[in-house]
């Protein structure tokens, strides 16, 4: 893509990567679903929840832009979608504001979120705007020494769907607890974040298959350089298992059988790993990646459905 043909509202979108923002919401919608099935939905939390975790996304998506062409992990081989500080739509310096800019607006957030959750809500913020930061950036970028793959399962999982759990259950507490108020994080909550957990690491995956050969090239050791492109998709494939093994554990624990609604997407499923597991090119891997998300999302709002029935119903 010509720099001259893109205009700079556009190439601040391409910096934004809207299209990765259902991965961020998509975890603090199960929360969310999870709060309403136990009667602890709180809207204001939930909401502030929501907001936090889409401007990490974007402060992570700047992050990521501005550390990759720093690095030189991006360059003109690079199969993926334009990035716009290696491509030099945007100077560099403007988009490390826009960075800085975007997770600051995610700590002033945080502060109303701090209010309600307390010192475990201080703990969560400050460590997912570091990662956001540390995932590409800083003396040792994880995601260039195999540890990306856990960072998203981490923080895009388990951390977002338990942390909106728990910012609203929190909210029927004290405010500014010190710790964990009793039945704020129930197991059921960290149980339940990890469908969203294995379906945002598979976008990872993808890219990683995806960008293998250039990776290797430029020195960035992602878990795909390191284990190879065999294990990389038994490690999609497994996660694709994790995530529809939850539900029926939910539904074999007492949950409606509406629990059940995210295998409907199975078919789906099964059509993105065989495209995974038989291309390596760019052109096949590009559009599995936007589908992983589509599948990520669809799973999330059935699961979510599913969840909340008992407390809407009761």
């Amino acid at each position: 893509m010509g720099t001259q043909a893109v205009s700079r509202r556009r190439a601040w979108l391409m910096a934004a990567r809207p299209q990765t923002l259902p991965a961020a919401a998509a975890p603090v919608v199960v929360g969310i679903g999870l709060a309403l099935g136990t009667r602890v939905f709180a809207p204001l939390p939930a909401l502030a929840a929501l907001v936090g975790a889409l401007l990490i996304q974007v402060g992570t998506n700047f992050a990521n832009d501005y550390y990759d062409a720093k690095s030189g992990v991006d360059s003109d081989d690079r199969e993926g979608f334009t990035r716009v500080t290696q491509s030099g739509l945007i100077e560099p310096p403007q988009v490390r504001s826009a960075m800085i800019a975007t997770f600051a607006l995610a700590i002033l957030v945080g502060v109303y979120l701090v209010y309600v959750g307390g010192v475990p809500i201080v703990v969560i913020g400050l460590a997912s705007v570091a990662a956001g930061v540390l995932y590409a950036g800083g003396p040792y970028p994880f995601g260039s020494y195999g540890l990306g793959d856990l960072f998203v399962f981490v923080f895009f999982g388990l951390v977002a769907v338990t942390g909106t759990y728990y910012v609203q259950a929190a909210a029927l507490a004290t405010a500014f607890p010190l710790w964990l108020p009793p039945d704020t994080l129930p197991l059921a909550a960290v149980v339940a974040s990890l469908p969203a957990a294995a379906l945002s690491t598979n976008i990872l995956v993808v890219n990683n298959l995806r960008d293998r050969e250039t990776d290797e090239a430029a020195g960035k050791r992602s878990l795909a350089v390191i284990i190879g492109y065999r294990w990389s998709r038994v490690e999609f494939v497994l996660l694709l298992g994790m995530a529809y093994t939850v539900p029926v554990v939910f539904w074999l624990t007492g949950f409606s059988l509406l629990v059940l609604a995210p295998l409907l997407t199975i078919p789906y499923a099964v059509r993105i790993a065989e495209t995974v597991v038989t291309h390596t090119d760019g052109d096949v891997l590009n559009p599995a990646l936007s589908q992983v998300g589509k599948l990520l999302a669809a799973h999330s709002v059935l699961f979510a459905l599913g969840l909340a029935l008992p407390g809407v119903l009761g």
